[in-house]
């Protein structure tokens, strides 16, 4: 069985893999995170302050426990790849559980050789020897340093080299390893620069625990942990924003997005991609089918390509029915993920007004069985609670349409 972690598992299979997990090897299980939870300690005793797991989608995870080939049995293997599926890692199962939590030991399979500042990466081992037995300050950061006296003066109290650890996870990392690029000019010569890609914890204590056992897995003789960052969001106006329609076949949420789209262009503020769902169908999902699978599927691909464009600052209009509650939540999370704002527009048009409206013959064919699966028909549609705007078109003029979710963009501060 192959299968990619999210970008949090990814980053901690990195370290499990450098050892600056150390003593960990590998993913845990319940045993462990019932004792790290309780006290801190792992089940053999041995204190460790945060959980490190890895879960395995529930549409794809393995098999009944015990069954010859299956990954739920203990020692069968699951290949962890990279998000472009390379493989990184053999896991080598010792527990699986229904909620997806699978535990075991991991086995490097080359590292890791892409990626902003690859070359400046190094694992423990090779840091701790070039110490060379030598006193180390390591200073592990997740912002810039504004005050680079006391890390001077302490280094020189210990007669010790600098090693700086700029934490590189997610999307601030490469400013983060820029900002430790910046400092190390202003340091004692031979100062070490080393990204470690160690994801934050929720809680402030464990996560500077976390921080001081990676210190010292890189060698520390003293630990300084850098001030963490204060991120101030830009102007709604400035940041990216998707805007994602969700609505039955034949509710106006694809003439409601074109309606925007051109207002838009028209008011020149803001760069705007337009995803329809039948255009990406035809291009970006081609050869797709309408099975449960295959919609979520494109789902995610038009939340990627929208996202790609709000993580630039752009502003992306989706309009697929997106029928699933679970699906848009990925998409949301996907677009918050790279700092941009999320809008979710729920087209709440009623089914009896879709089929009557019927522009494409969709639902007559439905009824007839000449489309399976069909949403609103053979298939569920999920209503979102979570929408940011709702618009019913049975008795609403485009323009008017058009015009409640430009007012919406503008009390946001989306658009000027």
């Amino acid at each position: 069985m192959e299968h990619t972690p999210d970008a949090y598992e990814l980053a901690d299979l990195e370290l499990l893999l450098s050892g600056a997990f150390q003593p960990l090897s590998g993913f845990l299980g319940h045993d462990d995170l019932h004792t790290v939870t309780e006290r801190g300690t792992l089940a053999d005793g041995t204190p460790w302050p945060a959980p490190v797991t890895l879960r395995l989608p529930t549409d794809v995870s393995p098999g009944s426990p015990g069954s010859p080939g299956s990954p739920g049995s203990p020692g069968d293997e699951v290949t962890l790849l990279d998000p472009e599926g390379v493989p990184l890692a053999v896991l080598t199962v010792t527990e699986h559980e229904p909620d997806g939590l699978t535990a075991g030991p991991v086995r490097g399979l080359g590292a890791p050789e892409h990626g902003p500042f690859a070359r400046l990466h190094r694992t423990p081992a090779q840091v701790r020897e070039a110490l060379g037995g030598r006193p180390a300050l390591v200073v592990t950061m997740r912002g810039p340093l504004d005050d680079l006296t006391e890390i001077t003066a302490t280094a020189k109290e210990l007669d010790a080299v600098i090693v700086l650890l700029p934490l590189s996870y997610g999307e601030p990392g490469p400013s983060v390893v820029r900002a430790a690029l910046r400092a190390r000019d202003h340091l004692p010569e031979g100062t070490l620069v080393v990204p470690v890609p160690l994801a934050p914890r929720e809680e402030p204590e464990i996560d500077l625990e976390l921080r001081e056992h990676v210190a010292t897995a890189y060698g520390a003789t003293e630990h300084l942990a850098g001030p963490e960052p204060v991120r101030i969001p830009g102007p709604p106006h400035r940041r990216g924003l998707v805007v994602f329609f969700t609505g039955l076949s034949g509710s106006g949420k694809s003439t409601v997005a074109r309606g925007l789209r051109d207002a838009l262009l028209e008011l020149g503020t803001r760069t705007v991609t337009y995803l329809d769902g039948d255009v990406v169908r035809a291009l970006l999902s081609k050869g797709l089918t309408f099975s449960k699978a295959d919609r979520d599927l494109n789902i995610r691909r038009i939340g990627f390509v929208a996202a790609e464009a709000a993580r630039h600052g752009g502003l992306a209009i989706c309009a697929p029915i997106a029928p699933y509650e679970a699906t848009r939540a990925e998409v949301r999370e996907l677009v918050e993920s790279v700092g941009a704002d999320f809008l979710l527009v729920h087209v709440s048009t009623p089914l009896e007004e879709c089929e009557r409206r019927d522009r494409k013959g969709l639902y007559a064919k439905a009824r007839a069985g000449l489309i399976p699966e069909f949403t609103g028909v053979s298939d569920p549609y999920e209503e979102p609670d979570d929408a940011g705007l709702v618009i019913d078109t049975t008795h609403l003029s485009i323009e008017a349409a058009v015009s409640q979710v430009l007012g919406a963009l503008r009390a946001g501060g989306w658009v000027r």
